[in-house]
């Protein structure tokens, strides 16, 4: 990250009451050395703890303060000082770029465009949004521009006709310093059209061309979260979520896990993300604003994670409990499972009874393709549970609609009430070789694949 440390020298540790000091360190290491890489650090303090107090810990542990949300209590930071997280106390920092600076660059969407942005009416292409019933609510209600969605994602282009009319650019930002930056700059997509993808789902235009979202009268901001090397650091997420609580949006879209793991245990080094995360949650569901995430493309059991699972660097990392996939782990967030076109759940689509609460479209390349949506140029095709949290976002905005006082829980208690029951599947052999490829747990109105049931935009509206 391109932020310059400020450092200072100082003869002591700064112990400031009510929050914690850092680990001692060795004798006479009282300087800043300085002689490391600029790191940025997510760093928790206690609850409480002003910013006064939060700068003169940081400076005393040789960091410089990037930003500090109070609300949460918690800061980014910047050191060169390889010894800053033994300063502050390496149970309250966490560095997820030096975690991932040995790391490959993360796979994300990389389909192409359809040959230029089309004139043609391509609906008819959208069996997702027949299956979730969009188009029949469309007629009814379109959504309303009072309802914002921040799209937590790799940006979304605001050029595209199809997204043009929708996308609130005073509330778009880029969060990628952890620090929150409206410039265009900062929130137009560069390497990925992941973002944009997302958003033609929640909010492409009923123009009668091209593609139809689930809520095309609603609004969407683009707040970029996604680094150019596809990774979701947790002080990006921290920064997009607050800011969404800030400005006044009524949901977000998360179609993303936080890195650098799969699942993130509320343990360790990982204490410090998954409790940053919680925190920003928390804080934005109590300013009114429903967070709605994708369940993960891991094909695993969110309820129960026991079992070893691969960390940034290769190493093997030994599940339990307290584990979860962040944000949709999270408690108040509305955790989405992905279905093809034949409305099994997707073999990759993660799972999990009392996790997953609804289920949408995300496609399936075995099973009849994936969904069409929005791309910078163009169009193209993509299936994943990050295309399927779209549609119950965009299902949610049409909830908002239509019950505009309502809270965060309320919205969610909708969209689970409007959902259409699907059954465990008697047979899940997905690859015909006579074994089970996930056991389905519950019964009909509630269970492991999909949660509540199939999200269904006539019925939140009717």
């Amino acid at each position: 990250m391109a932020a310059a440390a400020s450092v200072a020298v100082v003869a002591a540790v700064l112990a400031v009451p009510g929050t914690a000091v850092g680990a001692p360190l060795e004798e006479g290491a009282t300087s800043c050395l300085g002689n490391g890489p600029d790191l940025s650090y997510l760093v928790l303090f206690d609850p409480g703890t002003s910013a006064v107090e939060a700068a003169a810990e940081t400076t005393s542990a040789c960091g410089s303060t990037v930003v500090y949300h109070p609300e949460i209590a918690v800061a980014v930071v910047v050191s060169a000082e390889p010894r800053f997280a033994d300063r502050i106390g390496r149970h309250r920092a966490f560095s997820a770029q030096a975690a991932l600076g040995k790391s490959a660059k993360k796979a994300s969407l990389t389909t192409g465009a359809s040959g230029g942005v089309d004139t043609r009416d391509r609906t008819d292409e959208q069996w997702d949004m027949g299956m979730i019933r969009a188009d029949a609510a469309r007629a009814l209600n379109r959504g309303s521009g009072d309802v914002v969605v921040g799209v937590l994602d790799s940006g979304i282009d605001p050029d595209h006709p199809d997204l043009a009319a929708a996308v609130d650019p005073t509330r778009s930002a880029g969060c990628l310093t952890g620090k929150a930056d409206p410039a265009p700059a900062a929130w137009r997509p560069t390497t990925s059209p992941h973002g944009t993808h997302v958003a033609g789902l929640i909010a492409a235009a009923d123009d009668g061309r091209g593609v139809t979202g689930v809520a095309p009268g609603a609004r969407v901001a683009s707040v970029k979260v996604v680094g150019d090397d596809g990774y979701v650091r947790p002080e990006a997420v921290v920064c997009g979520l607050m800011w969404a609580a800030a400005t006044g949006m009524t949901l977000t879209n998360n179609s993303y896990f936080v890195d650098p793991w799969p699942l993130t245990c509320d343990r360790g080094e990982e204490h410090v993300v998954y409790e940053a995360v919680r925190r920003a949650v928390e804080h934005a569901t109590k300013a009114g604003v429903l967070t709605v995430a994708a369940a993960s493309n891991e094909a695993v059991d969110l309820a129960d994670p026991h079992g070893q699972t691969a960390g940034p660097d290769g190493e093997r990392r030994e599940l339990d409990g307290s584990c979860k996939v962040l944000p949709g782990g999270l408690r108040g967030v509305v955790a989405v499972s992905a279905v093809s076109a034949d409305r099994l759940k997707a073999g990759y689509s993660a799972y999990g009874l009392g996790v997953i609460d609804v289920t949408a479209p995300g496609g399936d390349q075995a099973h009849d393709g994936c969904v069409l949506s929005t791309v910078p140029g163009g169009y193209a095709k993509a299936c994943g549970t990050s295309m399927a949290a779209p549609h119950a976002t965009g299902v949610a905005a049409l909830l908002a609609s239509t019950h505009p006082d309502a809270s965060p829980q309320r919205l969610a208690r909708l969209l689970t009430e409007q959902a259409r029951s699907v059954e465990c599947p008697g047979d899940y052999d997905l690859d015909g070789t006579g074994g089970q490829d996930a056991y389905c747990s519950g019964y009909a109105p509630f269970n492991s694949f999909y949660g509540h049931g199939l999200v269904d935009a006539l019925a939140a509206v009717s």
